[in-house]
């Protein structure tokens, strides 16, 4: 299955290359949050893969929403992590795929087609960047980390903006990106690019496949207080498990309704 994932990441990733730079129809689902048709066109390839190969399987997906049936395996699925970025041409984007089994992920795997870099990882078998065994970083300080976050698409609306926290670890840490794809982001935590990540108002198919990617390359993933991680959590703490109480700490210094 996870060969299958990689297959299915991979042809969703030459679809969202090679249509990089023609011209797209781009729709609203917020004042923010975008779609285009490469979303719904990557979404569709992915879930004929599964249904062919695996139809009696349950989809979750961004643009459809879930497809249940009695299956205790789960597929977790964004087909453009990024979409904004991909929408201005901003090469920075990916493809999610992720398994549950009766609610735990099992696998996950994360295409960036654009450096050709293709994340994955199998519960209890480690994970890997081009078939090559990745890890955490080993910076112990977080003063000398550099981390990743995101703002929700609600940000004009919703006292919930992570600015607070921006602020916050830009007072604690070495330096901060914000680059507009979260499953990225969490995959450069899990290869040491980045030292940890945080976030809020995420669904599961921005987490799934990168959590997974993280917990095999030896990191940590919790939500805010510290707590066990879910998919179906809106916020995650990510990182090499070494600053990871300090971000919890730095996180639990802004106002709780903000």
């Amino acid at each position: 299955m996870l060969n299958f994932a990689i297959r299915a990441a991979k042809d969703a990733g030459r679809l969202l290359r090679d249509r990089l730079g023609t011209r797209i129809e781009v729709s609203l689902k917020g004042a923010i949050n975008l779609v285009t048709d490469v979303d719904l066109a990557s979404e569709r390839l992915i879930r004929d893969a599964i249904a062919t190969h695996y139809p009696r399987h349950q989809v979750l997906a961004e643009e459809e929403g879930l497809h249940e049936s009695a299956s205790e395996y789960r597929w977790v699925v964004d087909p453009i992590d990024g979409t904004t970025n991909y929408a201005h041409g901003f090469p920075f984007f990916t493809v999610s795929i992720a398994l549950e089994l009766r609610g735990e992920t099992i696998l996950g795997v994360v295409y960036d087609p654009m450096r050709d870099e293709l994340f994955a990882a199998e519960r209890g078998c480690g994970s890997s960047l081009n078939n090559r065994p990745i890890s955490v970083s080993s910076t112990g300080e977080l003063s000398r980390s550099m981390l990743s976050t995101g703002f929700p698409y609600d940000i004009r609306t919703s006292k919930l903006t992570n600015l607070d926290h921006w602020s916050n670890f830009a007072m604690n840490a070495r330096a901060l990106r914000r680059t507009g794809a979260a499953s990225l982001d969490m995959c450069y935590v899990a290869c040491g690019r980045f030292d940890g990540f945080w976030e809020l108002n995420l669904s599961p198919w921005d987490t799934a496949a990168g959590a997974i990617i993280i917990e095999e390359a030896g990191g940590l993933v919790s939500d805010f207080s510290g707590g066990a991680f879910s998919n179906y959590k809106p916020e995650v703490i990510a990182s090499n498990g070494l600053i990871h109480s300090r971000m919890i700490e730095v996180i639990a210094t802004a106002p709780k309704d903000d």
